[in-house]
């Protein structure tokens, strides 16, 4: 997949460390030639995530909190002063606190569903709002991540379900709208992973363990074969794919029941 984003520039929001999805996304993005910037949320992401970006010749960084209208405004101005426009933006940002996600999905607290929905979803129709006039020239890829707690019941993930059902219906409604000007919207939905935000949810080494050995490929997604996903939908190869939601779990989401041998 060389070349295939060349002349191709974009931003990666959500990197948190080198295990990141959104950093696999960026590595692939990078090795086929794309020109990228980041956004952290305060000085500590910033830390983390500098040495990154310069691994992949990047000094474009946004201190962004999607929480905060002038801070997304703030941000945005800044890209546009010096890339008038981009070609995609990757939207790899959700949140939930850490004690609602293990037990019942009953005792969710009205505090954290607002949070964790404003974070994981509503945050995807903020930046898509700001990232639209920097593609409506052009045209462009908005892309963004889910999970198969969406649609099924996953011990633990809970509110984050509820918050990935919303995400996901936000694609559908924002490549409806965002169509007519060229600009694909999509999902990628990776099974389990090791990742800070994968670790947060309760048993989620044990989630893992149970789709690395009952997805039909008996193997969990990689940061590369997600990151090849992204370059596919982002390229000029994905220009007729929008308002999908795109599975990377070794086809774990087809089972309707564990492989025999583990029943």
């Amino acid at each position: 997949m060389s070349n295939t984003m060349q002349g191709k520039r974009g931003l990666i929001m959500g990197v948190a460390n080198d295990r990141s999805i959104a950093w696999g996304i960026a590595k692939a993005m990078h090795e086929a030639g794309a020109e990228l910037a980041f956004s952290y949320q305060g000085d500590n992401f910033g830390k983390r995530v500098q040495p990154l970006a310069e691994q992949l010749g990047s000094n474009l960084l946004l201190d962004v909190d999607v929480t905060d209208d002038a801070s997304l405004d703030a941000a945005f101005a800044e890209l546009a002063e010096t890339w008038p426009t981009i070609d995609f933006v990757v939207h790899a940002i959700a949140y939930s606190d850490k004690s609602e996600l293990a037990g019942r999905f009953i005792n969710t607290s009205r505090d954290n569903f607002k949070h964790s929905l404003e974070i994981s979803a509503y945050s995807f129709i903020d930046v898509a709002r700001r990232a639209y006039p920097l593609m409506k020239q052009n045209g462009g890829t908005m892309l963004t991540l889910t999970y198969q707690g969406s649609n099924k019941v996953v011990p633990n993930y809970n509110v984050m379900g509820v918050a990935k059902a919303a995400l996901e219906a936000a694609t559908r409604y924002l490549a409806n709208d965002l169509g007519p000007d060229g600009i694909r919207v999509n999902a990628i939905s990776p099974g389990p992973m090791k990742t800070l935000a994968g670790a947060a949810i309760g048993g989620a080494r044990r989630t893992y363990k149970h789709t690395d050995q009952n997805a039909p490929l008996r193997a969990n997604a990689t940061l590369e074969a997600i990151g090849g996903t992204a370059v596919y939908l982002a390229s000029d190869a994905g220009a007729c794919t929008s308002g999908e939601i795109i599975h990377v779990d070794g086809g774990y989401h087809v089972l309707g029941m564990p492989q025999a041998e583990n029943l």
